[in-house]
């Protein structure tokens, strides 16, 4: 059982007790660098001392400290905009990656041959340009052709990575995607919020699609490859090149702006993702990068509005702005086809072989009882 600080609790008793950094290793007679890594998360306090900092934060051990068992599935989360990934968000996933746990031996994969990873993933522009054009021919793609879902939606599988729709409103939660790692299965479960405008949601699959790529990375330096995958597998080297070109011969910045929104629009990807792309292009080859300024944001603003979500898409006036949701029939049966998802019938196999209740249905797919009711009914 491994063993680690917990470090949100930590903070907020040292904040509560007025304690600076350099005081907690005065009194404990350690050096402030011995404090710092602690609180980073980078080593753990010898039992003395673990003692002595919990009784001057007025924090028990069970508060102090988390037990981590080696085989606590790997949480990565595609959060709103604004917010921060907090313990019990973790907590949450990490029961959820519990519960997937019993639908594992239905899974209908392959379990002798384990799907391929990246040997050493970086955020360095050239290999992201090398890995992506490979995801690229894997699925049948050339250098420019678009990316769209049913690719995204083929390579998840060939990656046995298990898709899972769900309708977690637009504004409410923590997280738009989910990605759980079940270490001693080795599966793969991404968690797909369906409340989004259709852009962002391609661009949320092609950064799972690199976390499955890259299981062993964890926390910011996931999020960061994951990301920097998604925008060279949408907007690769060759696109960006030749848009960097078209781009810098407007001469004005409203000229520029529309160039890289009829861009964004051809491709049903971010103007963000575009002028990114662009500007690291510029830097790989050592061109100065394009310059928008503020009005950029205005009319990215515009370009989202002309955008459905997808769930509005997909169940049309029983979608969420209407304050309804689909029928469990319609939703199980729409997605299923849709993400050629396994999912639904593991958990109609594992419901019906142990007679489960809604409320397992209810933690699996992380919704409201009364709807988790409904699929419970709809799937046994």
């Amino acid at each position: 059982m491994q063993k680690r600080l917990n470090t949100e609790k930590a903070r907020e008793a040292i904040e509560k007790a007025g304690l600076t950094q350099t005081a907690i290793a005065e009194k404990l007679d350690v050096s402030r660098e011995a404090v710092s890594q602690w609180l980073s998360d980078k080593s753990f306090p010898r039992p003395n001392k673990l003692l002595q900092l919990g009784k001057l934060l007025n924090l028990g051990f069970a508060e102090l400290v988390i037990k981590e068992d080696p085989f606590t599935p790997k949480i990565a989360f595609r959060k709103m905009k604004g917010t921060k990934t907090k313990d019990h968000h973790v907590e949450k996933a990490q029961e959820m990656g519990r519960f997937l746990r019993q639908l594992v031996p239905y899974l209908p994969f392959d379990t002798l041959q384990m799907p391929p990873v990246l040997k050493s993933p970086s955020c360095d522009y050239e290999y992201l340009r090398k890995v992506t054009a490979k995801v690229r021919e894997d699925i049948n793609l050339g250098a420019t052709d678009n990316v769209d879902f049913k690719h995204l939606i083929r390579r998840f599988g060939e990656l046995q990575a298990v898709i899972i729709p769900v309708l977690w409103g637009s504004k409410q939660r923590h997280e738009n995607a989910v990605h759980i790692f079940l270490p001693d299965s080795q599966s793969t479960w991404v968690y797909l919020n369906l409340d989004t405008n259709i852009h962002d949601f391609k661009f949320w699959m092609a950064h799972e699609l690199g976390h499955c790529l890259s299981p062993n990375l964890e926390g910011d330096e996931a999020e960061d490859f994951a990301d920097a995958f998604a925008a060279s597998l949408l907007y690769p080297h060759e696109l960006a090149e030749s848009a960097y070109e078209k781009i810098s011969i407007q001469r004005t910045s409203p000229a520029k702006i529309s160039h890289i929104i009829a861009l964004a629009d051809q491709l049903v990807i971010s103007p963000y993702t575009v002028i990114a792309q662009v500007n690291k292009y510029a830097n790989a080859v050592g061109k100065p990068e394009i310059s928008l300024g503020n009005t950029f944001h205005g009319a990215v603003t515009n370009f989202n509005k002309k955008y459905k979500n997808l769930s509005e898409t997909l169940f049309g006036d029983s979608g969420p702005d209407e304050n309804k949701m689909p029928t469990a029939r319609d939703y199980i049966a729409k997605t299923e086809a849709i993400f050629e998802t396994p999912f639904f019938e593991l958990l109609r196999k594992y419901l019906s072989q142990y007679n489960k209740s809604p409320g397992f249905v209810q933690t699996v797919l992380d919704m409201p009882l009364l709807d988790a009711r409904s699929i419970h009914a709809e799937l046994t």
